[in-house]
């Protein structure tokens, strides 16, 4: 089994965008075509200057996500839908002619492509230790949390609901919902071990959402709120499962050091760089980077102290000699793919990949009972 987990990290590739984290990182894997360096640089200014122009409903957009009410949404939406069903129908007629079974379920429409997902950082920024923000990432599985009505639900990236349950977030329990006007979305990772939602980013809370502000203050704003909030990060019968904030870090070099030098409470999956001025939009952006802690000595290149960390997995062989042939440029945003599926969803070590990383995004997967 170890065996068949090395050769499929080496060679299984899910995606052809370009730094896709669902592929070999490109200079881990001595990637050398014309896909340039430069490029993910542009792209950022592109990001950039358009988040300063593209200036969106969020109030509405967080209401429907809390109320799950789309009546009305506007035309980019409904169009999204149709293209959606469109392709789902032509896969339907694909399998009924290669004479297979499959079992019709009704695709999450609203609740997939709702979370900021990252790239390979390629190209370091020039500015990585002024501009950008590093958190350390547990093992676990990306959700996007919804308190509203009284009641908390957890979906998957791809949209489903794999569970519903109280919780102490605004809007999260009978007792703290206000009417139903309170409701919070947060963009969370779930560790099933420790029964622990890690909050890696907030996008509305209390009914306020800050989907267009600044990484900088979102971050301020979820630390503010967590420590305003009591028990959360206790297990109780209002709160079955924990909620704890990640704590950002600056980019220095001696801060990034100082990180990876510490002791966790939780198995690291991998490092996240956030440019501290990009909003949070749903989709993979350059502005959001990944990098495995032992990549930090080649694509940061500087030193880093020897630990569990820092030390380099037997995979990491096999990515070094990966050489990808094919990629696609990429000059504009991205939303997320029409089926739910995140291509460049990173959080999940090689072990995890061969057997939870499917699971939790698969059609057939099966909502979790409500716990009580």
């Amino acid at each position: 089994m170890d065996d068949l987990t090395q050769a499929l990290s080496a060679n299984f590739a899910v995606s052809k965008e370009a730094n896709s984290t669902a592929a070999p990182h490109p200079r881990m894997a001595q990637y050398k075509t014309k896909f340039s360096v430069l490029e993910q640089s542009e792209r950022r200014r592109r990001f950039l200057d358009l988040q300063k122009t593209k200036r969106l409903n969020y109030v509405n957009h967080a209401r429907r996500l809390a109320d799950g009410d789309w009546t009305g949404a506007d035309s980019d939406e409904e169009a999204v839908v149709v293209d959606r069903k469109e392709e789902e129908q032509q896969k339907e007629k694909d399998a009924e002619d290669d004479g297979m079974e499959i079992e019709r379920k009704k695709l999450p429409k609203y609740y997939a492509n709702q979370l900021m997902l990252s790239e390979w950082l390629v190209d370091v920024p020039q500015e990585l230790d002024t501009d950008w923000l590093m958190v350390v990432c547990p093992v676990g599985k990306r959700s996007l949390i919804v308190a509203s009505k009284g009641s908390t639900a957890a979906y998957t990236k791809s949209g489903y609901c794999v569970n519903r349950f109280p919780s102490l977030l605004p809007g999260g329990n009978r007792h703290n919902s206000a009417m139903g006007k309170d409701y919070t979305i947060l963009d969370c990772i779930y560790s099933e071990v420790e029964r622990t939602y890690f909050i890696l980013d907030v996008m509305c809370w209390r009914g306020h959402p800050v989907y267009d502000c600044p990484t900088e203050f979102r971050f301020y704003w979820l630390q503010s709120k967590v420590q305003e909030t009591d028990g959360m990060a206790d297990i109780a019968k209002r709160n079955p499962f924990k909620f704890v904030s990640l704590q950002s870090t600056a980019c220095s070099t001696e801060a990034i050091q100082q990180a990876l030098a510490m002791e966790y409470n939780f198995n690291v999956d991998g490092l996240l760089f956030y440019h501290r001025q990009t909003h949070y939009t749903p989709g993979s952006t350059p502005l959001v980077g990944w990098l495995r802690p032992y990549m930090v000595v080649d694509i940061l290149g500087m030193e880093v102290p020897v630990g569990p960390l820092t030390a380099k997995p037997e995979y990491a062989g096999h990515q070094l000699a990966q050489i990808r042939e094919h990629k696609k440029t990429s000059d504009h945003v991205r939303p997320g793919d029409l089926n739910g599926r995140y291509e460049l969803e990173h959080l999940s070590t090689p072990d995890q990949e061969k057997g939870d990383g499917d699971a939790a995004t698969s059609p057939r997967s099966r909502p979790l009972k409500e716990s009580h």
